[in-house]
């Protein structure tokens, strides 16, 4: 079972950033996600506007146009968090940030917002992604690809 855990862990973990429904990276009808060009991850159908940090870590990037957010996890591994597909042609118009480079965050700590509405309105897709640009193959176990999951939730721990 999936568990909320906000807490501290020693377990390489990767939480959710967003309620919703969660999705396999093969499901993202986006091929450079899909196959794993950009690393491993999981994708999330958001069910509401307010995306918060999946790990506990550093913000070592928020792409000028809002729709990315890196982070280097206290446990050692990168994170890309990417809002939607294609959204970098929206220009930052529907997102809003919280957090800067060099920035510590905490599991839950809130990211940024997104006007999943104006995205799905402009014809793009408001799907999350979590990405794990350097982990190598079959090294991210994802727990219950398929259900719906809440902010904060175990997703998947690395090998």
């Amino acid at each position: 079972m999936l568990k909320n855990l906000f807490s501290k862990s020693k377990k390489r973990v990767v939480y959710s950033p967003v309620s919703g429904n969660l999705v396999k990276l093969t499901e993202i009808e986006d091929e450079v996600f899909s196959t794993g060009m950009m690393g491993q991850g999981f994708g999330i159908i958001p069910a509401n506007d307010e995306i918060k940090s999946p790990v506990k870590g550093r913000i070592t990037a928020v792409f000028p146009t809002k729709h990315a957010i890196t982070i280097k996890a206290d446990a050692g591994f990168d994170v890309l968090l990417h809002m939607g597909l294609d959204t970098v042609e929206l220009n930052g118009e529907p997102f809003e940030v919280f957090v800067k480079k060099n920035q510590v965050v905490e599991v839950g700590d809130k990211l940024a917002t997104m006007n999943r509405y104006l995205i799905q309105e402009k014809k793009k897709s408001s799907v999350v992604l979590v990405l794990l640009p350097e982990l190598e193959d079959k090294g991210l176990i994802i727990e219950n690809p398929g259900v719906e999951v809440t902010v904060g939730m175990e997703i998947g721990n690395i090998k």
